[in-house]
């Protein structure tokens, strides 16, 4: 098992008085318990050798119990320029990428939040930004095209994903046995609204490639931001490590439970972060402190 940390709560005692299953968005029927894992990588311009090690990490999380993974964010593909990425674009449900996540879940029998991968768009010189999940049988259960586009200039880093990348528009969640799961990626971190739009979540998730320099300033509070706000789990699997293009990433994976603790966390190199959400903390946040049901502005 690869090395994780986790933290102790700090948190005030909290009523075991909790809301009923629907206030929570979610069936009377689902898990009151669910094990997750967010993989972290450092992917390379080898699309065949980063499904590899990613089909490895998965057996890992597998094997330690987990009933989702998510994976990072260009797991699948970090090229030496933005433009290498339409090499190994793929028709959406179709392509080597797409088979490997579906014959993945498949095999280990649980839900995969594939990162991302580049799909075909409308104009050639640009590519979608995908987030596909599977299902334990290995069908596709959702699909999101990341909204947000980075942009950053400081001295010689220099980013505009706009140049090779298509916006998604629509917010995505889909059902899990734990809940409802609200999907976003990388730079949607720090536009809140777009998770209030997600409705009531048990988890939201962040497949990530925060640069260096942007995530020791903002990564961590910004993803404990956002399970403060939401009163739900957060899991994010990020990029981290100095990759074969020169680029840098945080990494600095991380699960944090709905009071903003942090439940797992590593901070580089290729590794399993796993952690087990609960619905009974779900429900003692919510009622000590309730905030998502005082919301007024919408």
């Amino acid at each position: 098992m690869s090395e994780t940390h986790v933290s102790s709560s700090s948190s005030p005692a909290l009523s075991a008085t909790a809301p009923s299953a629907s206030q929570l968005g979610q069936a009377s029927d689902t898990q009151s318990t669910f094990r997750v894992a967010a993989l972290q990588m450092v992917s390379t311009p080898d699309r065949d050798r980063n499904l590899a090690d990613a089909g490895r990490l998965i057996a890992e999380a597998a094997a330690d119990g987990a009933q989702l993974v998510l994976l990072p964010e260009y797991f699948c593909f970090m090229g030496f320029k933005d433009t290498d990425k339409l090499a190994v674009r793929e028709a959406y449900r179709d392509g080597p990428i797409q088979r490997f996540l579906a014959d993945a879940a498949r095999r280990h029998k649980l839900w995969v939040i594939g990162g991302t991968l580049p799909v075909t768009a409308p104009e050639p010189s640009r590519v979608l930004n995908t987030t596909l999940v599977f299902d334990p049988q290995g069908n596709e259960a959702a699909r999101y095209d990341k909204i947000h586009l980075f942009n950053f200039e400081k001295g010689e880093e220099s980013f505009d994903e706009a140049r090779t990348i298509c916006p998604g528009g629509e917010v995505r969640t889909f059902q899990s046995p734990f809940g409802r799961v609200g999907l976003s990626v990388c730079y949607d971190l720090r536009f809140p609204e777009l998770y209030r739009r997600m409705g009531d979540c048990a988890l939201m998730v962040v497949p990530s490639a925060f640069t260096y320099t942007t995530g020791r300033a903002h990564w961590e509070m910004l993803l404990r931001a956002r399970a403060v706000e939401n009163q739900c789990y957060v899991l994010a699997a990020a990029q981290g490590g100095k990759h074969e293009n020169g680029r840098r990433t945080w990494g600095h994976s991380m699960l944090v439970d709905p009071w903003g603790e942090i439940v797992a966390v590593r901070d580089e190199g290729a590794a399993v972060v796993a952690g087990t959400l609960e619905r009974t903390r779900i429900d003692e946040v919510r009622q000590s402190l309730p905030a998502w049901r005082h919301r007024v502005l919408s």
